[in-house]
This record gives structure tokens, C-alpha cells and sequence, in this order.
């Protein structure tokens, strides 16, 4: 089987995780990728063609370059789809334009009499960020009753596919989100990464990881820390992770937030992109993730955590209830509530998963490897595949809510 992959240019952990997975199972690859994305890797690989379409996406770049690479870009890829072998396009994102793609793009595609399979890491991101449209809306529901299939990671979301967008139970397949295997993992214990930020290892550590962006509710987070920090010195909050271009003031009111308080001496503030060799240090350094979302579908920092071992304190928002499991992964406060994130925190580190931090780091791993397994995640990618390739092509334009 000759399936094309479409990963939008980003997301490195997702996209090798599964190309990974289905090249093992034989299936032969055509990698629609960026500079980012690009290995030798892929071109040492047999039955992979890696295809650098969208070459260098680096932000800093000025608004003609931007917009010259972008319409190249989609020069590339519309030529690519014209003469392309697959049958089956496999969509892991979107692309910068997102009203195209959701509609003249997949209409392309389908006219082509490609079998089209969309990932939806996010049903509607625009409803969790409270920037929801008609328009945005109306474009979602022309992709996704385009799509042949729909994966999502949670329950919620498919049941959020169904009653948001109509699509039909047996067009929707939950898989897990796999664990993140992309990010480099040393013999860096935690007292020495712990040492390398300049941290004590008496101090407790509670770490925010990723963009810093409003629905991720990291005021909360700074609220609950300062009511930690009167009951006691020994806490420290690590913060690194740099925000949207949409979001710099929120990221501005955040750190005067923490000036105004006083607490800067006990946040250690690292408000940039963190690169994957770089990360290991903050998740080994860290006692424990918090993640005090507003809302979300899912979040691929979850995993990454659960990677290194380390245990989360999450909001009850979106997924996270389905993928924290209370004492053994970690624990679930009320979203939006300061005083019961400080709280949650408290029990953590009165917890024995936190006393007994070491075990429950290899335990935790060795849950992840098991519940988000990748062989998993192909298993059930791989039989939408087949079902697809063996049924008859629906009469254009496809529908079937």
C-alpha cells in the first residue's frame, strides 16, 4: 500500500512517530514535509520518498518572503497531487491557510478520486481560543464531511465531531495519541539537571512547557503559585515556552503579573522556543507538569511528559480526565480555580507518587509505552487504510453524515 502523508511542515514528534510505525508495517511513503521535518533518515529509507515542499518556515522571516514561500508552497503541493501514486492522502494538519485547505484543496483532492483521512488533533481550536466564526465553522464541516475518515484522540472529541458537525459514528476512529519518542532522552539524572537551571534539590519544582497562549490558562497557574509560596519558600515554578504572535501581550501581563508579586526570584522564566535536545532538562528537572488549561481537546505536552516520567497536575478540561489517571499518573483540579490548583499541587507533593518520585517515573513510563503505544496507533491507522482502499469510491462530492 502507497500512502501519501501530509503533515502541514510541523509537528516533528507526530509525524516521525507515525511514519515510523507504518513503514515498519510495510507500507510505502510519500512524506509531504518542511526543512523542519527533513532527515537523511527518509532518504536512506527504502519504500520512503520524502518530499520538501515547503522548505524553510522560519518566523523571522519578512511578509514578502512569507508570502512568496507560502504560494510556492501550494504551487508544489497542488502539482504533487496531480500526478501523485497514493490513493489514500493522509492529512496530519493543515496548512497555513486553513479556509483553502478545508475547502478548495480537499474539493481538489476528491476530484482527483483520492481517498482523503484526516487526523483532527483539534476539533473546532478556534471555539477553545473563543475566536469561533460562522465562517470558520461552516469550513470545518465542508472538510470534514470531505474527509473519508476522521481520527481523533479522546472520546470527547468524537462525540464533539458528532454533535458539532454531524459525522456519523463509523466514519470517526479514536486512537492514542502516541508517546513522544522524537525528543532526545540521556543519562541526565534529575539532580543534574536540577543543577544545571541553578535549582536546589530540596526545592519542589512545578513546571509550564509550551506555547503561552491564553487558553492555557497560565495566570492561574501564577495565582496558585503565589499561595504556595506563603505556606512555603521551598517551591519553585519553571516557566519556558514562548507564546503565539497573537499572544505577546498576554505573555506581557503574565510577566508583569509575577513582577508586581514579587516572585520573580522564585520563577525561573524561559520565554523562547526550547529545542528538542534542551528538553529533557526541564522535564528531569521537574517534580511534576502543571497544566491549568482553560480548555483543550488534547495535549501533546501530556505525553511528552509522560515520556520522561513525570507526573501531572491537569485541569478538568477537555480529555485530560481520560488521560490522568488520580494517584498514578497524577491528579485533576477545577479548571480556573486558583485555590484548588494550589491545593491539587499540595496533595501532590504530599503524595506517594511524589515521595516515591523515582519508582513512579518508570512506572509512569512504563504505562505510556503500553496505553500510547505506537504499534497501537498503526494498528488502528493502518486497518482504516484497508477498509478504504477496498470500498468502492462514493459519488463525488463525498458526503455521508
Amino acid at each position: 500500500m502507497h500512502v501519501s502523508l501530509l503533515t502541514g511542515g510541523g509537528d516533528r514528534p507526530y509525524a516521525v512517530g507515525l511514519a515510523t510505525v507504518l513503514i515498519k508495517k510495510g507500507l510505502s511513503l510519500d512524506i509531504i514535509g518542511s526543512d523542519g521535518l527533513d532527515s537523511s533518515d527518509w532518504h536512506n529509507t527504502p519504500g520512503v520518498r520524502f518530499l520538501n515542499l515547503r522548505g524553510d518556515q522560519k518566523v523571522d522571516a519578512d511578509l514578502a518572503t512569507k508570502v512568496s514561500r507560502i504560494l510556492i508552497y501550494y504551487a508544489r503541493l497542488i502539482h504533487y497531487a496531480w500526478s501523485a501514486e497514493p490513493k489514500v492522502f493522509h492529512i496530519l494538519w493543515n496548512n497555513r491557510f486553513e479556509s483553502f485547505d478545508r475547502t478548495l484543496l480537499m474539493l481538489y483532492y476528491k476530484l482527483l478520486r483520492k481517498r482523503v483521512v484526516l487526523t483532527a488533533h483539534n476539533v473546532n481550536k478556534r471555539k477553545r481560543d473563543l475566536t469561533d466564526t460562522l465562517v470558520n465553522r461552516l469550513t470545518l464541516r465542508i472538510q470534514y464531511r470531505l474527509c473519508d475518515h476522521v481520527f481523533v484522540h479522546t472520546e470527547q472529541m468524537k462525540w464533539d465531531l458528532e454533535r458539532d458537525f454531524g459525522l456519523a459514528s463509523s466514519r470517526i476512529t479514536v486512537i492514542p495519541f502516541g508517546i513522544n519518542n522524537a525528543v532526545p532522552h540521556s543519562e541526565l539524572t534529575s539532580a543534574a539537571a536540577k543543577c544545571r537551571l541553578g535549582i536546589s534539590e530540596e526545592e519542589r519544582v512545578i513546571l509550564f512547557f509550551g506555547r503561552i497562549v491564553p487558553y492555557k490558562g497560565l495566570e492561574f497557574l501564577v495565582a496558585a503559585f503565589k499561595k504556595l509560596l506563603i505556606k512555603s519558600g521551598s517551591y519553585r515554578l519553571i516557566i519556558a515556552g514562548r507564546p503565539d504572535n497573537d499572544s505577546k501581550k498576554y505573555c506581557e501581563d503574565i510577566r508583569k503579573l509575577i513582577s508586581l508579586d514579587k516572585m520573580h526570584d522564585q520563577i525561573l522564566l524561559k520565554i523562547e522556543f526550547v529545542p528538542d535536545d534542551e528538553t529533557e532538562v526541564y522535564f528531569k528537572a521537574a517534580d511534576v507538569l502543571a497544566l491549568p488549561y482553560r480548555d483543550i481537546y488534547q495535549s501533546g505536552v501530556l505525553f511528552l511528559a509522560y515520556s520522561f516520567g513525570l507526573p501531572v497536575v491537569a485541569s478538568d478540561v477537555g480529555g485530560l480526565r481520560e488521560e490522568v489517571v488520580k494517584g498514578k499518573t497524577g491528579f485533576i483540579c477545577r479548571p480556573e480555580d486558583p485555590d484548588d490548583l494550589a491545593q491539587t499541587l499540595v496533595s501532590y507533593f504530599e503524595s506517594e507518587l511524589f515521595k516515591g518520585l523515582i519508582d513512579s517515573r518508570n512506572n509512569i513510563q512504563a504505562y505510556a509505552r503500553e496505553r500510547y503505544s505506537w504499534d497501537k496507533v498503526s494498528q488502528l491507522t493502518h486497518a482504516v487504510y484497508v477498509q478504504l482502499r477496498g470500498t468502492s469510491l462514493k459519488k463525488f462530492p463525498c458526503q455521508g453524515a
